[in-house]
């Protein structure tokens, strides 16, 4: 019963198998083999973008760092909400890579919302010479909360993005999930809603470990080779990468497996009914959900063999016994109706 993340489930079989396919023979390397060029293809369709520049990398972290790297310049702000993955889990590799400054933008349930962002642009551009120059804008969805960006919102947050010059990144390590909560495709949730650029998750999604660099703007495509190499992040056997992202974007295999696991997710919600003392902390989006729930509740799962984690560390440390802790529970794509029953009996008691 491990509901930590979904960096803890397997590789789907399917992955895994075309990996294999992959290691027959040679083939050239640093992303100039057939294998690549048609994972690239396959990404650009995905998207209805077939003019995009597509980079195949190894992790999320470095996937955002060099889009934005390549949006934005050393003298820049990087607008995000105060909770944002790149503000939160990047050990500053934004800031790193791009030399650029995050700028936190506060909002409800992890959410910028255009208001605030039109006055935080306004706010940093005020400061003239002496301060970061306003340079680009980045959206986490889902979000580090659980909750989701509306296709309405996105292109709300763009539109004031453009109207200042700015272009918009999408950090998409859960983006399959939320393609699956709002029923939209890849296209209508980035480059038609305003997005110029999105890392493309499949990590936590069923890969082994990889993630699409996608920017719509062609012309950033040689900047984004040469920071990805500078950087230390060009594969020489590149094609353990692509083969994976090949595999990924066949058959629909990336939304089946965001649909099973945000419908482990629901099944869960619904259960909570069942759990006495149990509250959901922020709408439950997709795969990704944090609960209050007392003490012993937590107790008698992690007894039962459950993970999960809970918040702030040593809560449940400190708390009363029917006190309530919070917790993170995220659903993969592998997780079963049954799981998610003995976790729910575990809570319930």
């Amino acid at each position: 019963m491990n509901f930590a993340s979904d960096n803890t489930g397997p590789v789907h079989p399917r992955i895994m198998e075309a990996v294999v396919a992959a290691n027959a023979g040679a083939a050239m390397p640093y992303g100039n083999d057939d294998t690549t060029r048609a994972a690239r293809d396959a990404v650009r369709a995905l998207f209805e973008a077939p003019e995009a520049a597509v980079e195949f990398v190894a992790t999320g972290s470095v996937a955002n760092a060099l889009a934005l790297a390549c949006l934005v310049k050393p003298w820049d702000g990087i607008f995000c909400h105060r909770v944002a993955h790149v503000e939160e889990d990047e050990c500053g590799a934004p800031e790193f890579y791009s030399n650029a400054k995050l700028i936190l933008v506060e909002g409800d349930d992890a959410k910028m919302g255009p208001d605030a962002l039109e006055a935080a642009i306004l706010q940093a551009a005020d400061r003239g010479v002496h301060g970061v120059q306003p340079g680009a804008v980045t959206l986490t969805n889902i979000t580090e909360r659980g909750t989701v960006y509306t296709l309405a919102e996105i292109r709300a947050l763009a539109e004031v993005a453009h109207a200042h010059s700015l272009p918009v990144h999408l950090d998409g390590a859960r983006f399959a999930n939320a393609c699956a909560a709002l029923g939209c495709s890849p296209a209508e949730m980035t480059w038609k809603a305003g997005v110029d650029a999105v890392s493309f998750g499949g990590t936590k999604n069923g890969c082994m470990g990889v993630e699409a660099v996608v920017m719509f703007d062609a012309a950033k495509g040689r900047e984004l080779e040469l920071r990805r190499k500078r950087g230390g992040h060009l594969f020489s056997k590149h094609r353990y990468l692509s083969a994976q992202m090949g595999a990924y974007c066949a058959d629909g295999l990336w939304l089946e497996m965001a649909e099973a696991a945000n419908a482990r997710m629901a099944q869960l919600v619904q259960g909570l009914a069942r759990v006495p003392g149990a509250r959901i902390a922020h709408p439950v989006a997709g795969n990704l959900g944090f609960l209050d729930l007392p003490r012993a509740a937590h107790e008698r799962a992690f007894a039962a063999g459950a993970q999960y984690y809970t918040f702030p560390g040593g809560a449940m440390e400190r708390a009363a016994p029917d006190a309530a802790v919070r917790c993170r529970i995220v659903c993969d794509w592998s997780k079963t109706a049954d799981e998610v029953e003995a976790l729910l009996a575990a809570w319930a008691g």
